[in-house]
Formats: C-alpha cells, sequence, structure tokens
C-alpha cells in the first residue's frame, strides 16, 4: 500500500480491484482546501482511461511486478519484441503497452518492463537517448544557438526542435519524457 501523494506515471496499482497503470499523475494545492491528487488511470483489460481524484492520504494497493531489463530488438506489424537480456528469449509486447515511447525506440536499445504475473504492463526506456537526424533544413552560414530553433526528423521519425547548426547526420541528445533537444551527443 502507498499513499496517493506518492503516484507517478508508469505506476502499476490495483484500483477498482482491477489492474490499472497510472498515466498522469498531479499534486493539486488550492488556497485553504485541501490539496489532492488527480490522476489519469488507465484499466488494463479493458484499456479504459479514468479521470480519479484521490486524498493525499488515502491508500492505494500496489501489486507486486517485477521490473526487468531487456534489449529491444525490432517491430513486427503492432507487435514490438524484445529480449529477455538472461535467459534470451524473445518476448512480443504490444503497442499499447509501448505507447508513445515508440517515438524515442531504435534496435538494440535497453529498456525496462514491469511483468506482473507473466504479463508486460508497464514499459520504459532512459531518459535520454542519443538518435540521429536524418532529415534537416540547411544550416544557415553565421547562424549561432541564440537564433530561433528548426525542425528536424531523427532516425525513429519523430520530430525534435534543434538549434539552426544542427545538420544531417548529426547524433543528438534529446530528452524522452518531455520530447526536447538536450545537446549534440558525444
Amino acid at each position: 500500500m502507498i499513499k496517493a501523494v506518492e503516484l507517478r506515471k508508469g505506476r502499476t496499482i490495483i484500483y477498482n480491484g482491477e489492474l490499472s497503470v497510472v498515466h498522469e499523475a498531479t499534486h493539486v494545492a488550492k488556497g485553504n482546501k485541501r490539496s489532492y491528487m488527480q490522476a489519469k488511470i488507465k484499466n488494463f483489460k479493458t484499456g479504459t482511461i479514468s479521470d480519479v481524484r484521490f486524498n493525499v492520504d488515502e491508500r492505494i494497493e500496489v501489486p507486486f511486478v517485477e521490473s526487468k531489463k531487456y534489449e529491444f530488438l525490432y517491430r513486427e506489424g503492432e507487435r514490438f519484441i524484445v529480449m529477455d537480456l538472461e535467459t534470451f528469449d524473445q518476448i512480443p509486447i504490444s503497442a499499447e503497452v509501448v505507447g508513445d515511447m515508440v517515438k524515442w525506440l531504435k534496435p538494440n536499445e535497453q529498456v525496462t518492463c514491469d511483468v506482473y504475473e507473466g504479463e508486460m504492463v508497464s514499459f520504459s526506456i532512459p531518459f535520454t537517448v542519443a538518435l540521429e537526424v536524418v532529415d534537416a533544413p540547411p544550416v544557415v552560414k553565421g547562424a549561432t544557438a541564440t537564433n530561433q530553433l528548426k525542425e528536424v526528423v531523427l532516425e525513429t521519425g519523430a520530430k525534435v526542435r534543434v538549434p539552426p547548426f544542427i545538420g544531417t547526420g548529426t547524433l543528438v541528445n534529446v530528452d524522452t519524457r518531455t520530447g526536447e533537444y538536450i545537446d549534440r551527443a558525444k
């Protein structure tokens, strides 16, 4: 059991007797009124997302989930194939579990999956990934880092705004939580 104030994105909980995953969690405090946790919770079986308000001291049941490291291998239609780093078994994961992380996912990337009773319930990637720019507007002579940002396409198909000196073929670090450019990769 955890307090509602400890809810975080990606956390697996038992809500209304069913396995659910927290998609968003925000602590709300309004003046003299009692603060609360506003959360979007996705029911794992039905896929429905509910807006829920919890009292900050409310107790929420947390199931035992095993967090394991895997290596992403490739995409096969709507399934993503990962390899267990200990047994080398290849395991398919549905696109629903991967979610919007697909924008930053490239082959041979280390990922972490939460497993509950033999079923993958959540999927996460490192907070920073290095991706190659495959399409960028031409570099403007004399452009500096203080100029306006331009939009480029990365090797995974994701679009990111970067400084004007970044060109095609450059490796850039991207924050996977916000989708923002950090710096050039070394």
